[in-house]
């Protein structure tokens, strides 16, 4: 089984910052977990405390965990879940955004440079 990562990169319609969270963690989180591979998800909001200086270009972040024999076929499906009853779009959510797949290519390393305990 491969697993990678969808990383997602949104930003709320000015004013509406309270429904667009509202929709993305009660609502559309549910839906992306109902697409075939997709095994989990976190969303993340910007910290204020950052190395570049502000304003930055996104400031809500999701990470969604996949596993699967068919990263395609995931792909496919979310794609053509997107904007429809299965998987509705808030208009709260600004329609320019980033998404990409990503897998690990080194192990993940600790700064004592043990292998993390695996829970």
């Amino acid at each position: 089984m491969s697993k990678h990562l969808l990383l997602v990169l949104t930003n709320p319609v000015d004013g509406r910052e309270d429904e667009f969270n509202d929709w993305y963690t009660n609502r559309h989180l549910d839906d992306v977990l109902q697409v075939p591979g997709i095994v989990a998800a976190q969303r993340f909001a910007l910290s204020p405390v950052q190395r570049m200086t502000p304003p930055l270009p996104w400031t809500y972040f999701a990470i969604y965990e996949i596993e699967t024999e068919d990263l395609a076929a995931t792909v496919n499906a979310l794609a053509s879940r997107s904007g429809t009853a299965l998987m509705p779009i808030a208009d709260a959510m600004q329609g320019q955004r980033q998404a990409f797949v990503v897998q690990a290519i080194t192990a993940r390393r600790t700064r004592d440079g043990r292998a993390p305990i695996d829970r």
